[in-house]
């Protein structure tokens, strides 16, 4: 486990030693910045983007899709609740490796699933985490 309290200076790449397997939980928390557009979680293999997790403060959504080969996927948007995120205000998002998808927290409450697309989920040897935040802490 890595574990890292601080202000990262972004961008911020995390090794994920051994990949992820179901149960595997990486944790990322941070300040919003005020005057916040936009900010995302990746996680990568070598080549793509397993997971993209970006909070879109001038769509007011949460975006999730995947890049493989460099062609992204379908965008999933909906939200069954108003946008989580607050510009200004700090968070603690939990992503948790499921054996068919992430399953995303953040402060405790559950947001949303998102069902894996790549699905070597070893290969997933990357954290990104960049965009209009203060971080503060990443638990690999």
């Amino acid at each position: 486990m890595d574990c890292c309290k601080m202000s990262h200076k972004l961008p911020h790449h995390v090794s994920i030693h051994g990949g992820l397997y179901p149960s595997r939980v990486i944790t990322v928390s941070g300040i919003v910045l005020k005057n916040a557009q936009r900010f995302y979680i990746n996680l990568c293999t070598d080549s793509d983007i397993a997971f993209h997790f970006n909070p879109r403060f001038d769509e007011n959504t949460v975006v999730r899709n995947t890049e493989i080969q460099g062609l992204w996927g379908t965008e999933e948007r909906s939200l069954p609740f108003n946008m989580p995120f607050r510009q200004g205000y700090s968070f603690t998002v939990m992503i948790t490796c499921q054996a068919e998808c992430y399953s995303v927290s953040m402060d405790g409450k559950h947001l949303l699933d998102y069902a894996h697309r790549l699905k070597d989920l070893q290969s997933i040897v990357h954290l990104e985490v960049d965009g209009d935040l203060e971080l503060n802490s990443v638990i690999v």
